[in-house]
């Protein structure tokens, strides 16, 4: 018997269990099929997605590597080129960064990308630049310096500027995502750290960084232009009891012991939540990419009013 049909062949029974309404007779096989297509659509998306996702890293990676030091100062000599100050310099590095975001917001919002998709991208973007740069900083003691850290401070500020133009609507919590590098970046910068307690550091200057971290940061901090001192040794004996209790502690894990972040690569969206965010667009003069314009076989993806004037105009072949 094929499968959705209800009625018996055998007439007793046929008697008590008539046919259903056609609109109903195959709902139940009906959305096998459409499941099927969901999966299909979803993990499309979402490799496109993560293949969209590593491209922008990669193409920041080599521009990020040269945000995290301040550029050496360059002495100029009578009769010689002149070269770009410092502040030249540094201001290039994160203007290339910011750049390279909105050339990739442009492309994504021409192709009408949904808004949706263009913020998770966007706040993953900057969660991975928080972690690049934060674990640079917490690796290489050169740039735990006063004058690095003035440096980035400046570089934090163009990344914010770039977010409030861009709004909410496209680049989302992105500017959240940077809360490490920027509590790291105002310790390096706070000249009254002898003086601060730890309640105070923990609470207002760096709430969301770890005990490892302002640890980390604390030892490694020096300045050679003011020659500011790192907290206080009562301070830094705290921190250090601190850490041991976390040691011991049975319930802290391997990856809480360390001052590293990790990056998250996993997909932050399900394919129900792009559904419901799309817009509708009007596809009747939607050009198709050029490689597929003039293969039969996609015949389909011309512009609608170009097929209907193609099929209405009369055969002059035929006429004659």
């Amino acid at each position: 018997m094929p499968r959705g049909t209800l009625v018996s062949t055998k007439g007793a029974v046929g008697a008590s269990f008539s046919q259903p309404p056609m609109e109903h007779a195959w709902c139940g096989e009906a959305k096998y099929p459409a499941l099927l297509f969901k999966q299909q659509l979803a993990a499309s998306v979402e490799k496109v997605y993560g293949l969209l996702r590593d491209s922008l890293k990669k193409d920041l990676i080599p521009v990020i590597s040269q945000c995290i030091k301040a550029p050496k100062r360059t002495r100029s000599f009578s009769g010689s080129a002149k070269q770009p100050s410092s502040s030249e310099q540094s201001s290039t590095n994160w203007h290339a960064m910011i750049k390279i975001m909105t050339e990739n917001m442009n492309i994504l919002r021409e192709k009408r990308v949904p808004p949706s998709l263009i913020r998770h991208l966007f706040t993953q973007t900057f969660a991975f630049i928080n972690v690049h740069l934060f674990n640079s900083l917490l690796l290489r003691r050169e740039c735990c310096s006063m004058s690095n850290g003035m440096y980035m401070r400046e570089g934090i500020m163009q990344l914010a500027q770039w977010f409030r133009a861009t709004g909410t609507m496209y680049a989302g919590s992105s500017w959240e995502e940077l809360q490490h590098i920027r509590q790291a970046v105002e310790f390096l910068v706070y000249q009254r750290k002898p003086k601060a307690t730890l309640d105070e550091i923990m609470r207002k200057l760096c709430p969301d960084l770890s005990v490892q971290q302002l640890y980390r940061i604390s030892t490694m901090f020096w300045d050679e232009k003011y020659q500011t001192k790192t907290v206080s040794p009562e301070v830094m004996s705290m921190l250090r009891t601190l850490m041991m209790q976390a040691t011991t502690d049975e319930s802290c894990t391997e990856s809480g012991n360390s001052f590293l972040l990790e990056d998250n690569t996993t997909i932050p969206f399900s394919i129900d939540d792009v559904s419901t965010s799309t817009s509708d667009v009007d596809v009747m003069n939607v050009q198709p990419p050029a490689l597929l314009r003039n293969l039969s076989s996609f015949y389909f993806l011309k512009p609608l009013r170009k097929r209907h004037a193609s099929l209405s105009t009369p055969d002059r072949s035929a006429k004659e």
